[in-house]
């Protein structure tokens, strides 16, 4: 039985071998070489923008308020991140959110309140409203603590602003005659 070499063959003119046959030995199609710079521009991509991890997490307890007869016990479970963290350009302030609250008080003006551009808050009312104070709690909405805001209020005659910086813990506002 006779062997061709073929090799020597498949770039001649006139060759003996049909026309698929004739491929340059070691060329590689076009679809694999597509294939292969997807996947190193792909690994490179991922290297490239790999910067940022996050490599570990927790996950923090809630808090409520558990009662029985004459007792009350209100706390928090989980805090170990709680305080502010940093690394390079970027601070993060980790633990529990506190919230600003709006009571409304029956037959008084709206209050709202809203979060400002500066990451400050605004509570505001209308204006033409003299007989109506501004209090604040820091405790609960049913507690006795009302305090009465007696600086910082602006007003420009038409809305009456307090302009707040987030609180650590909860804050709760309301108008009160």
């Amino acid at each position: 039985m006779r062997t061709r070499d073929c090799t020597g063959e498949a770039g001649r003119a006139g060759s003996p071998l049909p026309a698929a046959a004739r491929k340059r030995v070691g060329a590689v199609p076009v679809w694999l070489r597509l294939l292969c710079f997807c996947l190193l521009t792909s690994v490179l991509g991922l290297s490239a923008s790999a910067q940022y991890s996050i490599d570990w997490s927790t996950i923090d307890g809630g808090g409520g308020t558990s009662t029985g007869g004459v007792y009350t016990v209100t706390g928090t479970i989980g805090q170990p991140d709680a305080g502010q963290m940093s690394g390079g350009n970027y601070t993060i302030d980790g633990g529990f959110w506190g919230i600003i609250a709006a009571v409304q008080t029956e037959g008084a003006p709206l209050l709202s309140i809203l979060r400002t551009t500066t990451n400050t808050v605004a509570v505001s009312w209308p204006s033409p409203s003299t007989e109506w104070n501004l209090q604040q709690n820091t405790n609960t909405i049913s507690s006795l603590n009302w305090s009465n805001v007696t600086s910082g209020v602006a007003d420009d005659g038409t809305t009456k602003t307090l302009i707040v910086n987030p609180p650590t813990g909860n804050r709760f506002y309301r108008l009160k005659k």
